[in-house]
């Protein structure tokens, strides 16, 4: 029996183990923003860690965020990085875990606990296999990625610089497993708008309504939209005002951008920051930027993911890959020009929505396809 077939045998025949370990991970809730939560999961995951490879976690200490944590195993002159979190955008009790058929649910299952987890099992494959890396491994699992990934972002790009390729555990593309080559940028602005309160009835021309002046802003902003080159602005949420019958002093906005190249990303920047007000005696106030850059399909990925497609074809699976629109921590290595690949993660539909699941008799598979190929490089 060759390696691949080895690994493919071995991870289906683990696969309710997999899924043990996956849904112990689901039940430790761990929205983003509530540390203590986050590092009872990074806990758990730490412990599984333990158990599976016997490495001990660097503790990465942060202060409004869970503790990331840094996996080393191997040994070698030069290292893979696995970049996976383990945050989730859902509040503690929002979700529960269950299983239905071959359907696994629960909050962060697919994005993206079980990405990890097959991961962790896809080495731990090789390792009892007695099959050979030549490479170290660094297993970087941060805890904010949901919120921007502001404070590991500094370390997902230290560790990059230092590795050959950057291999993103973000689950695949639905339906069809596709691994991604491509994401657009992401940038996040807040847009406050002053104006001055008045009677609505017998004041009326003394005020400047600051949800008049948002709706010129929205109308301005939304026009930056160009779909042919892959730009998309969109004003997610607005809001202004607090009586009907008051000239609304005060209003406010949250715009999301996506970008497919660093031009249009000036583009769009340059244009939000520099937003003027319409009525007289308005006044805006513009914050944010680029939170990741796009991550833009290069020979260097090309070759990588050829290499991922002959390491699926080897256990059984046809592999695709796909561009999209959302971002993720791939965005940061592959925009130092890192060979980055993303989407090597479970299957399953339900991104952020209530009915998240992975797809049970695919942990087993996809696991074996990321072994296979980290043998491979």
């Amino acid at each position: 029996m060759n390696e691949a077939s080895a690994l493919k045998e071995y991870l289906q025949r683990h696969e309710q183990d997999i899924l043990t370990d996956l849904a112990e991970l689901v039940k430790k809730d761990s929205p983003s923003q509530d540390k203590t939560l986050v590092d009872e999961c990074g806990r758990c995951l730490q412990q599984l860690f333990q158990k599976h490879l016997q490495v001990t976690a660097e503790v990465l200490p942060q202060t409004a965020v869970g503790d990331h944590l840094k996996f080393s195993i191997g040994q070698g002159e030069e290292q893979i990085l696995i970049v996976g979190h383990f945050d989730t955008v859902w509040d503690k009790g929002r979700l529960t875990y269950r299983v239905e058929g071959e359907k696994a649910y629960g909050p962060g299952i697919l994005d993206m606990k079980g990405g990890v987890v097959q991961a962790l099992w896809a080495i731990k494959a090789i390792k009892e296999l007695g099959f050979k890396l030549n490479k170290k491994i660094v297993f970087l699992c941060n805890s904010d990625e949901e919120i921007g990934s502001v404070t590991s972002r500094a370390y997902i790009e230290a560790e990059a610089r230092k590795s050959q390729c950057v291999l993103v555990a973000e689950p695949g593309e639905a339906h069809t497993g596709a691994l991604k080559t491509a994401r657009k940028g992401v940038g996040i602005f807040d847009l406050k708008i002053y104006g001055r309160a008045a009677h609505a009835g017998n004041h009326h021309e003394d005020g400047i309504n600051a949800v008049e002046e948002l709706a010129h802003q929205v109308i301005a902003l939304q026009a930056l939209t160009d779909y042919e080159k892959g730009t998309t602005v969109n004003v997610g949420i607005a809001a202004g005002g607090n009586k009907r019958n008051v000239v609304p002093e005060y209003a406010k906005a949250q715009i999301d951008v996506r970008v497919s190249s660093l031009e249009e990303a000036d583009r769009v920047t340059k244009a939000i920051l520099s937003l003027q007000p319409v009525l007289p005696g308005a006044r805006l106030e513009v914050s944010g930027g680029l939170n990741r850059p796009p991550m833009v399909r290069t020979a260097h990925t090309e070759a990588l993911f050829e290499k991922a497609r002959l390491a699926a074809e080897e256990v059984g699976l046809s592999l695709e890959e796909a561009s999209v629109g959302g971002g993720s921590d791939g965005n940061f290595s592959a925009a130092l020009g890192i060979p980055t690949l993303d989407g090597l993660g479970a299957l399953g539909e339900g991104l952020h929505a209530e009915h998240e699941h992975i797809l049970i008799e695919q942990l087993g598979i996809r696991s074996a396809l990321f072994a296979n190929l980290l043998l491979k490089l």
